[in-house]
């Protein structure tokens, strides 16, 4: 063996990428792609993507008409509320009522978070092929408050609104004032209000 052969069977190979059903591949490829999106955006490259996703970048377009029809199943994928959704039913509801809402508001808030980021990182050219994305059914949130609901002055299905409403106005980046509100200030809010509790003066003697 001559010493370039060795210095070429010492070089770590590339591992092959296993043969996967192609809707098996995509959704591999998307989530692979997602951080890179989220950074990049549009610019992003087919090498950056195929590394990302430990494939050759023929392989991309195996599953994918082109970059621009990947970078489109990213976005979906981004704001597809299935996942958040199912992170909401999944909360623990033997836990007290303002646990289980701080929960749910941080499963609330990175899905804000990212939505925000996807949309800007592709720009409202690629923001306009995909679908308008769609919260979280509100019923999924509601079931959150219900094991409490006889503590509440609105029913489950009103105060989910309210907790959802205020969490994309204390989370936005376009909508915030100053730092965003932490999850236990927007629970804090939904469940107490923005007044001042004051105590009833004492009985008189």
């Amino acid at each position: 063996m001559t010493s370039a052969d060795a210095a070429t069977d010492a070089e770590p190979k590339r591992a092959r990428a296993a043969a996967l059903p192609p809707d098996e591949r995509r959704a591999e490829i998307v989530a692979a792609v997602l951080p890179l999106v989220r950074a990049h955006g549009t610019a992003v490259t087919t090498r950056q993507i195929a590394e990302a996703a430990g494939i050759a970048e023929g392989t991309i377009f195996r599953v994918f008409e082109d970059k621009a029809a990947l970078i489109d199943a990213v976005v979906e994928a981004a704001v597809d509320p299935a996942p958040t959704e199912a992170a909401l039913r999944a909360v623990d509801r033997a836990l007290p009522l303002e646990a289980r809402l701080v929960e749910a508001v941080d499963i609330l808030r990175r899905r804000t978070t990212q939505v925000f980021q996807i949309m800007a990182a592709v720009g409202p050219a690629g923001a306009a092929r995909v679908a308008k994305p769609r919260g979280p059914e509100l019923a999924v949130l509601a079931a959150i408050f219900e094991p409490d609901a006889d503590q509440l002055r609105r029913d489950p299905q009103q105060a989910a609104q309210v907790l959802r409403g205020l969490t994309l106005a204390g989370t936005h980046p376009l909508l915030i004032l100053d730092e965003p509100l932490s999850s236990t200030e927007i629970v804090s809010l939904v469940l107490d209000g923005v007044r001042l509790r004051t105590l009833p003066p004492p009985e008189p003697i």
